[in-house]
Order: C-alpha cells, then structure tokens, then sequence
C-alpha cells in the first residue's frame, strides 16, 4: 500500500510518497505533474522511509549537502528511469544542460545512437522525486534557468541554498559525471 505524508519546507508544502521501503514521490504543493505516479488509495501514514527522507530535507534546507540518499523507487519508462538516475550524478552545487545530458545518455552505449535534449527535458520534467533527483541543477544551454515543474523561482531559491555558480550552465567535464 501506498503511503502519503506531508512536510513544511522553507518553499512551500511538499508530499512525500512511499511504499514499503522507497520513496516513489516528492512534489512541491501544486507542482506540474504533482502526484503524476502517485495511485489510487493512497494514505496518510507514516513509514521510515518519510523518517529518512525529512532527515534528508532537514540537512539540504538548512544548507548542508545530505551524505545519504534515501532509498528510491523510480515509476516511469525506461528512458525516464535512465534520465532520473543520470540526474542523482550532478554533484551539489553544480548545474548542467540538457544537452550535456543527452550527450551523456548518448555515450552509454546500449544502442542508443542520439539522444535529444527536447526528449531529456520531457523527462527531467516528470521526474517524480524532485530535490532529492536533482531536477532544479538542469540548465538551458545558455545557462538559463528555465523548466522547473515547481516553478522558476523555486529552483532559483534552491540553486542559491547550494551556492551553485550560476554564471556558468555546465558542472564542468562531463566525463567526471559518467
């Protein structure tokens, strides 16, 4: 069964989805796609999982880059799931394009020839478990801030909370991400 909790964060009410032992959601109130792989029946109850998952937030909004990461269960296509993992690499503090990101994607192998950055973005888009995937370090190619499903000035806030460069769009050699 699928649970539901709640937790006041510095930007706004956030939920927290999980089941079991992972976390399967994290979505700013009334973010796009809010509660997108979230099912039907779900509950307000309290699991460990939650516990682990404040105990990340608590550290990551009071400026401190967590060491852990809670355990996650990703609910999309393979595709996503691919993206979703690629963004937990992008080290704190730092930001990346999508276009590095495809390239990236693209460099793995496995059949994958050319992955596009319109495609990584619909993807980063989705991601069911904002913050902790680190959806907001995704960049435009000039480096603008553009696409957060949580809003703009959310990830503003939160690239600032980890003193990330903004001047800059990419998190440096990319080679070091893969």
């Amino acid at each position: 069964m699928e649970a539901v909790y709640e937790y006041r964060s510095p930007l706004g009410k956030i939920v927290l989805a999980g089941e079991r032992e992972a976390l399967t959601g994290l979505w700013f109130d009334g973010q796009k796609y809010f509660g997108s792989t979230l099912g039907t029946g779900a509950v307000k109850s309290s699991l460990p999982i939650f516990e682990q998952a404040v105990k990340w937030l608590e550290l990551y909004f009071g400026g401190k880059e967590p060491a852990f990461t809670p355990a996650l269960s990703f609910r999309g296509t393979p595709f996503q799931k691919r993206v979703w993992e690629f963004l937990l690499t992008i080290p704190y503090g730092q930001t990346i394009t999508y276009g590095e990101i495809a390239e990236g994607l693209s460099g793995e192998g496995g059949g994958h020839s050319k992955t596009s950055a319109r495609a990584v973005g619909s993807a980063v888009g989705r991601n069911p478990i904002s913050l902790i995937v680190p959806c907001h370090r995704v960049v435009g190619a000039g480096g603008g801030l553009t696409g957060y499903a949580g809003g703009i000035d959310k990830k503003e806030k939160l690239l600032l909370l980890e003193k990330a460069d903004l001047s800059r769009a990419s998190c440096g050699n990319l080679k070091n991400l893969l």
